[in-house]
C-alpha cells in the first residue's frame, strides 16, 4: 500500500509540482489550498507525512502544525514545512511547534523527495515489540506510546525518538551534535539549539519538577544523560 502525504501549498504551480514528484516516488497525495479540511480529512485516513507551507490563506501551516501536535490521534505523524522563511528564528520556531523538518523555497524536487522519504525512514518503527519501563514511565517503541504516571501521554515522534534513544542507554552522556545525528540524521535545518528544545519539551512531559529533573540530566559542557531510577 502506498504511503499518503498531505500537502498544503496555495501556489499551484508548486503544489502541482510537489504532487507529480511524490506521485512519481510512489506516494499517495492530496492537496490543500487551505488548512481548513487538513485535519478532518486526516482523521478520516491518517496521512504517512504532513507537507506544509507556512504561509496560506485562511490561516497558517505554524497554527496547523501546533494543532495537529495536539490532536491525540495525530500527534506523532511527521511534520515537515516548506517555506520561503529561512533565518534561524524561523527553523527554531518550526521547532517548537513541532516541525521534523524544514525545506526551505526555492527547493529542488529531488531534494524534496529525498528529504520526505529520509523523515519517513527515521519513524519507521521496530517490527519486534520493544517496551522500557522504569518506576512511573512506560515507553513502548513498537506503539510509539509514552505513559507516564498511568497517563497516556502526547508525543511528536521526534520527541519520542530521541527519549527512547536516551532512555535505552542509559548513565552515558551524549553531546548534542551526537543526538542530532543520532535522531534526526540528515535532517539539515536542526541544530544544537534544538536538541535543547526538544529536550525541555520532554522534561515537561515527564518530570514532576521539570527544572529539577530526575531523568533527563544536563551535563554542563558535555550534553545530556538519561538515568535511571536507583532502587531503594
Amino acid at each position: 500500500m502506498n504511503q499518503s502525504v498531505f500537502v498544503l501549498e496555495d501556489e499551484a504551480d508548486i503544489a502541482r509540482l510537489v504532487q507529480h514528484h511524490l506521485e512519481a516516488a510512489g506516494y499517495e497525495v492530496r492537496l490543500f489550498h487551505t488548512p481548513a479540511n487538513v485535519i478532518p480529512d486526516a482523521e478520516r485516513k491518517a496521512p504517512a507525512l504532513f507537507l506544509l507551507d507556512i504561509m496560506v490563506p485562511g490561516g497558517d501551516g505554524l497554527d496547523l502544525c501546533r494543532r495537529l501536535r495536539n490532536h491525540a490521534g495525530l500527534s506523532t505523524v511527521p511534520i515537515v514545512f516548506m517555506t520561503a522563511r529561512a533565518s534561524e528564528n524561523d527553523r527554531v520556531l518550526g521547532l517548537e511547534m513541532g516541525a521534523d523538518d524544514y525545506i526551505v523555497k526555492p527547493f529542488s524536487t529531488r531534494e524534496l523527495v529525498a528529504r520526505v522519504k529520509a523523515v519517513l525512514r527515521r519513524f519507521e518503527r521496530p517490527s519486534t515489540p520493544s517496551i522500557l519501563r522504569f518506576e512511573e514511565i512506560v515507553i513502548d517503541a513498537s506503539a510509539m506510546q509514552l505513559h507516564v504516571r498511568g497517563q497516556l501521554v502526547t508525543t511528536t515522534a521526534t520527541e519520542f525518538r530521541l527519549l527512547d534513544y536516551l532512555a535505552r542507554h542509559p548513565g552515558r552522556v551524549f553531546s548534542r551534535d551526537h543526538l542530532l545525528d543520532a535522531v534526526w540524521g540528515d535532517a539539515r535545518f536542526v541544530t544544537p539549539r534544538s536538541v535543547d528544545v526538544y529536550v525541555r519539551r520532554i522534561r515537561e512531559k515527564i518530570e514532576i519538577d521539570p527544572e529539577e529533573p530526575r531523568y533527563l540530566k544536563t551535563v554542563r559542557g558535555a550534553g545530556y544523560r538519561f538515568e535511571l531510577p536507583k532502587s531503594e
